[in-house]
């Protein structure tokens, strides 16, 4: 992992190029609908949280409304395992979102409007993050703004709607902590002392609230909560 990371931060890792070689938009959709077809027969509610395969991710945006003109500007994802992250290289993608970027986005994110521009269209993005996430679980942060965002992009691209089961590391935080002031992403990583390394950075911003779940997964399996259904359960109360 380590050398990869260092690329990585450095720059060193384009994005997979190879699948946008002659991979035509019907054939990325055909596999996007295929996909949330299949997904929506998966149920892994028996399956013990100490190992789940999931993928923790997270998308900049260029604001909060996606039925109101705002776009995925990227896309970030990293593999988890139970309480581990995974050896598998995490996903990167910039997307190019049709329109100008804010001056505020773009000093929030560091995306520019050049980056924006040159980047894979939305179908691209979305056909390779699908494929990056599998069956596996969602795990994000404040996950309703993320999920708005994911089905707008798939009913657009591929009229269907995402049929991943998606955590939020948000609601579990409330559920553990219900007289918390903040749960805000910030305040919760210095509360469990997790190292800020970049924020507002699509992968940044998963691997930390990868790390969030671990946490959290502690306390979660210190309650007898087993299984993702046992969660779900907890969850639905709160």
């Amino acid at each position: 992992m380590g050398r990869m990371w260092h690329l990585y931060k450095t720059g060193g890792i384009t994005p997979a190029i190879a699948s946008m070689l002659g991979s035509s938009n019907a054939q990325q959709m055909a596999f996007i609908r295929s996909m949330s077809r299949d997904q929506r027969k998966e149920s892994p509610l028996e399956m013990p949280l100490s190992e789940m395969e999931a993928v923790v991710f997270d998308l900049e945006t260029t604001g909060f409304n996606p039925y109101n003109g705002d776009e995925i500007l990227s896309i970030g994802g990293v593999m988890i395992r139970g309480g581990e992250l995974e050896d598998a290289e995490p996903f990167y993608r910039l997307v190019n979102p049709k329109r100008k970027v804010p001056k505020h986005i773009v000093e929030l994110t560091g995306i520019t409007n050049d980056m924006a521009e040159n980047a894979p269209e939305l179908m691209q993005g979305l056909h390779d993050f699908l494929d990056f996430i599998g069956k596996r679980v969602l795990i994000a942060h404040g996950s309703g703004h993320d999920k708005q965002f994911l089905n707008a992009a798939l009913w657009k691209t591929s009229k269907v709607n995402l049929t991943h089961r998606v955590l939020d590391t948000m609601m579990i935080a409330k559920w553990l902590e219900p007289k918390r002031k903040s749960y805000g992403l910030d305040e919760l990583l210095e509360s469990y002392g997790i190292d800020i390394t970049y924020r507002h950075h699509a992968l940044h911003d998963s691997v930390m609230t990868a790390k969030l779940w671990f946490a959290f997964l502690e306390q979660i399996r210190a309650k007898q909560v087993v299984t993702l259904g046992d969660l779900y359960a907890y969850l639905s109360r709160h």
